[in-house]
């Protein structure tokens, strides 16, 4: 493998959702935003919810909605392994919306963990769809 590319996967807990060669990957960490570049140093971080916006070798963008989870880069290795993971292709952006509408209209108790996770997936994989835009 080159220096130049980042051998990169994006793991859910269900299946292998993206993996191939790319120049760039950004991320949403508890510590902010991650721009990995080839060469990068190693580190392990926590991953929030949010999406992951990788730049393909063939120049190509590839988006993906992401649970909660981590990042790991070592060696121009880059792995995203998230509880789930969704490419913005396969999001259906009107009925996200709708539900994410539906969810907030209905005034799910955002207090509940479990309701706040879920309008919090909901978010990530409307802003996936629209980043992707």
């Amino acid at each position: 493998m080159s220096d130049a590319v980042l051998q990169v996967e994006v793991v859910s807990a269900e299946r292998l959702v993206w993996s191939g060669e790319a120049s760039m990957v950004r991320a949403r960490t508890t510590e902010g935003e991650l721009g990995i570049l080839p060469n990068h140093a190693p580190l392990l971080s926590l991953l929030v919810q949010g999406f992951v916006d990788i730049r393909a070798s063939d120049d190509e963008s590839w988006v993906v909605a992401v649970d909660a989870g981590f990042v790991s880069v070592a060696a121009n290795r880059v792995s995203i392994l998230a509880g789930r993971a969704l490419p913005s292709h396969e999001i259906e952006l009107e009925k996200r919306r709708q539900d994410l509408e539906r969810r907030r209209a209905t005034g799910g108790d955002v207090d509940d963990a479990e309701e706040a996770a879920e309008q919090a997936w909901l978010e990530a994989q409307v802003r996936a769809v629209e980043h992707a835009s």
